[in-house]
């Protein structure tokens, strides 16, 4: 088979890495790719907004599916375009990606399906949200509504930050904003809960504990992530099952109700307060950097399960994982998630990885033979090992020893597991 992956990201190059260890697998492509998919994938310089020149290519080279890796693409619809064509994607539609494309959307499906979330508000302009803030409790939590890489939620601990996370969003730091959320702060720990869905039936596919914050003891600003862990410490049978009952089944009823099968990863960040589940947010993909966390766990043959969906066959398949902890650490440009330089040499190319141990690329480029640094976070380090502990002294040895002057990383991730 030939399969597509879209995006550039540390997590497409998992995807891809993930693929290319099945023996169904003939070719890869990967729209754009980076340093790391070039190796093992051929890298496509396409737009991956320009969807025609998309389904071109893909048609023109016979790609028997495709993998939509980013959240853009997929609240934009490029699931429902490429189907026009007949093409096989696995990813939601437009209405489905509504989930993480309007976290209003996403409280309102709450609201009806009495999914349990923390209360909120919505305001459609900066002086009702100042009103309502100069009365609230601290902390509170804002969000911008629409997409915004990771980045458009604000944690308040007073009304003098509360105004300055209205101002910046309402003068469009993350796009164009008609309204936003303020929300109610919940205590707990957070979680992050991953399914896989043909749109009919669905899986787990495992749960994941990401760090958002730059600095180490999770404080500064928000970013993408910093880095994960996997599995998460509240994982246990009794959980999932009230966060399948609670919140998963309603949701995929909710989207089924608006005539909408949902066919992808549907990623659930919760908060888990004194045992019991509340739905932070959704994200219609894999996480990232959850998926370069997981995926290396995985042992079913990762192309039959995406097959499976696509053809919505997947009731019967039984997914097998590798029983061990997993921590991905991010080695960041200096500077993330604020100004940094690109273009700065990474080398790499003699590391002595053991065979628990994987490196994704995230933001890198091949120039001339040289793989050169390409965005905030550049690369992902991966150990799977028995426990939590030794899985981060493996991944810190790699940094270690790649000793790249430009970069920084955070070296506690995972404190909350590891005593």
């Amino acid at each position: 088979m030939k399969v597509g992956v879209i995006g550039s990201g540390g997590r497409e190059h998992a995807l891809c890495f993930s693929l290319k260890n099945s023996n169904n697998i003939k070719q890869i492509y990967c729209f754009p790719g980076n340093a790391g998919t070039n190796s093992i994938a051929t890298n496509i310089n396409i737009d991956i907004n320009d969807f025609e020149k998309l389904k071109d290519f893909i048609i023109q080279n016979g790609i028997d599916f495709v993998i939509i890796g980013p959240e853009k693409p997929l609240v934009d619809g490029v699931v429902d375009y490429l189907e026009k064509f007949n093409i096989k994607v696995f990813g939601p539609n437009k209405i489905a990606s509504q989930l993480e494309g309007s976290k209003i959307f996403t409280k309102k499906l709450c609201e009806k399906y009495k999914i349990p979330t923390a209360k909120f508000g919505v305001f459609l302009n900066s002086k009702s949200a100042l009103s309502f803030l100069q009365n609230c409790n601290f902390p509170t939590v804002i969000k911008a509504d629409g997409l915004a890489a990771g980045k458009g939620v604000y944690i308040s601990e007073n009304y003098s930050e509360a105004s300055k996370a209205v101002e910046e969003i309402f003068d469009g730091k993350f796009g164009k904003a008609e309204n936003l959320l303020i929300e109610e702060f919940l205590k707990g720990e957070e979680m992050s809960f991953f399914i896989i869905s043909d749109g009919k039936s669905y899986k787990m596919f495992g749960t994941a504990q990401d760090h958002k914050r730059v600095f180490e003891g999770d404080k500064g600003k928000n970013t993408g992530g910093m880095g994960a862990y996997s599995p998460s410490r509240l994982e246990s049978d009794k959980l999932n099952e009230k966060i399948v009952n609670r919140i998963i089944e309603p949701t995929l009823k909710g989207l089924k109700d608006l005539g909408c099968e949902y066919k992808g990863f549907l990623y659930a960040g919760l908060m888990i307060v004194n045992g019991e589940p509340f739905l932070i947010e959704y994200n219609v993909r894999m996480g990232d950097p959850e998926c370069q966390t997981l995926l290396p766990k995985l042992k079913t043959d990762f192309s039959i399960i995406i097959k499976r969906c696509i053809e919505q066959k997947l009731h019967d398949l039984i997914i097998e994982w590798h029983n061990d902890k997993s921590i991905c650490i991010v080695l960041c440009s200096k500077g993330y998630p604020d100004t940094y330089k690109n273009n700065v040499t990474l080398n790499i190319k003699k590391l002595d990885l053991k065979k628990n141990q994987f490196i994704f690329h995230a933001g890198t480029k091949l120039v001339d033979n040289d793989i050169l640094s390409n965005g905030g976070r550049v690369l992902n380090i991966v150990t799977r090992s028995n426990d939590f502990k030794s899985a981060r002294q493996g991944s810190l040895k790699i940094l270690d020893e790649i000793s790249w002057n430009n970069g920084f990383y955070r070296k506690d991730i995972g404190y909350k597991v590891i005593q």
